[in-house]
């Protein structure tokens, strides 16, 4: 994973902190700047560039919208605010996520999945290559993965296991969520319990794929998206 240089601007110092503590759990954030209001931020990006900006918006004289409109060669953005109202003319800016406030590590660990899905996507030649790493939360941990390791997903009712190179992790997360997360075409549905890699199938025979030495069923209704996969 590339380094991420990023800067924050948002007039309340309290956000900075919070953000910059977020930030320290990811050894490929490297923070160059901290800015109060839309000028000083203006300035910084006359003569310098980032990554990635932490975005708050209804700040005094110069909104947040407002200074990034102003910027020729704007970087990514994470919005953090505590306004709801602005997400829809956020989204039309093609921010990468918009956080409310207030919001906690979990909601952040989701903007950052989103960035990196976002940034290696756009720096793949091809459209079925996908984006090398993902944090996982489990036991009161995150945990980051390889996608390439990751054999399938089991659902655990509001749960679910994921079973991997290094052997198996519980994840708060339901299967559909996981679904979200993980990218397709490389990861796919095959069964209501079931979420699988399709690059470690062994083989498919009648109603059963079988990746890692395990047997898992293929569900009716998934049968025709899966068949489209393998052909």
């Amino acid at each position: 994973m590339e380094l991420i240089n990023y800067v924050i601007l948002d007039d309340e110092p309290i956000a900075h902190r919070i953000i910059e503590n977020y930030c320290e759990n990811f050894s490929f954030l490297t923070k160059v700047g901290n800015f109060y209001n839309g000028f000083e931020a203006l300035e910084f990006f006359r003569k310098e560039k980032a990554d990635l900006i932490f975005l708050d918006i209804n700040m005094p004289k110069l909104t947040g919208f407002e200074m990034l409109k102003s910027i020729s060669d704007p970087p990514k953005v994470i919005v953090t605010s505590a306004h709801q109202e602005f997400a829809l003319e956020g989204y039309e800016l093609d921010i990468t996520d918009y956080l409310l406030k207030p919001f906690g590590l979990d909601r952040f660990i989701k903007a950052i999945n989103k960035l990196r899905i976002s940034q290696e996507q756009t720096n793949e030649h091809s459209a079925v290559d996908y984006p090398g790493k993902i944090f996982l939360k489990s036991d009161k941990k995150y945990v980051q993965l390889e996608l390439k390791d990751i054999f399938y997903v089991e659902a655990l009712g509001n749960y679910t296991k994921v079973f991997h190179s290094g052997g198996m992790l519980i994840c708060p997360d339901k299967i559909s969520d996981l679904e979200a997360k993980l990218p397709s075409p490389g990861f796919i549905r095959v069964h209501k319990s079931y979420l699988i890699n399709r690059d470690r199938i062994e083989f498919v025979e009648g109603n059963q794929i079988r990746i890692s030495g395990v047997m898992i069923p293929i569900g009716q209704t998934y049968k025709a998206s899966l068949q489209r996969y393998l052909t």
